[in-house]
């Protein structure tokens, strides 16, 4: 007979959980927590990334708001406020060393939730949600705040200078590179993306492998979170450079849903 877990061994695997995930990510929403420590991950990742919403079901959510209280209470986690007036969760400094007694190397996000504008806070919920799905897709993520801390596979260099908003990489140790066009460009930033670009193309094409990314790492795709209107700037002015519309669709994919969700408040 296999014997049920006992709820408070239960209730401290949940907890676990969401220490971990908000030390991965810096800050999280409730409804982010439900959607990534109470669903169900693929084993395998398959194809390109689908970068839609992360969903959560009422039970998880519900799930989510008890762990959280809970953590609160004991003084692990700090709550912030977004400019929507949604609950921001960071590890306290209680938190930090809970997980460093686990293994984890820590520290508390008190600075990370202190305040910031409505650009930052909806550009780090897009590439949040794109990091959960990709994670409950199978794929090994890297997230905005790992990127940020240089715990990725390009450090604090970046690839060729230039560092995503979320990276995906599968099985096959193909690299999907994800970045989210909330706000416009200047000049200088844009003629540099464009030349960046052009590397990336380039080293797509090596037959020696990536250069780029090294260590037998292929490109996937480039996923970009952005307005119709932006995709059909970039088409455009790639189009002019000389790439054709062939080049353009093989390396990259565009997608607007991440723009159409309705923020959630108080949640």
């Amino acid at each position: 007979m296999i014997s049920k877990k006992d709820g408070r061994q239960t209730a401290r695997e949940n907890e676990q959980r969401c220490l971990r995930a908000l030390h991965r990510f810096g800050w999280l929403r409730t409804r982010d927590l439900a959607a990534l420590c109470w669903q169900r991950w693929a084993f395998r990742p398959n194809g390109t990334p689908d970068l839609g919403a992360a969903v959560h079901t009422v039970s998880a959510l519900r799930m989510a708001q008890r762990t959280m209280r809970r953590l609160l209470d004991a003084r692990r986690v700090i709550v912030g406020q977004g400019p929507d007036g949604s609950r921001l969760y960071a590890l306290s400094e209680g938190g930090a060393r809970a997980l460093k007694d686990a293994g984890v190397t820590a520290v508390s996000g008190k600075d990370l939730v202190r305040g910031f504008s409505a650009a930052y806070y909806r550009h780090r919920c897009i590439a949040n949600q794109a990091a959960i799905s990709g994670m409950r897709q199978g794929f090994r993520v890297s997230t905005d705040r790992e990127i940020a801390q240089g715990l990725w596979l390009g450090g604090q260099a970046g690839v060729a200078g230039k560092r995503p908003d979320v990276l995906l990489r599968d099985n096959n140790r193909r690299v999907f590179w994800v970045e989210v066009e909330k706000s416009r460009k200047n000049a200088p930033e844009y003629r540099a993306f464009l030349l960046w670009l052009g590397k990336v193309l380039r080293d797509c094409n090596r037959r020696e492998g990536s250069q780029l990314l090294g260590l037998g790492q292929s490109w996937g795709r480039l996923l970009f979170i952005c307005t119709p209107a932006f995709e059909s700037k970039l088409r455009r002015d790639l189009t002019a450079l000389g790439w054709d519309q062939r080049q353009v669709d093989a390396l990259a994919c565009f997608h607007s849903a991440l723009y159409s969700f309705e923020d959630t408040l108080f949640s």
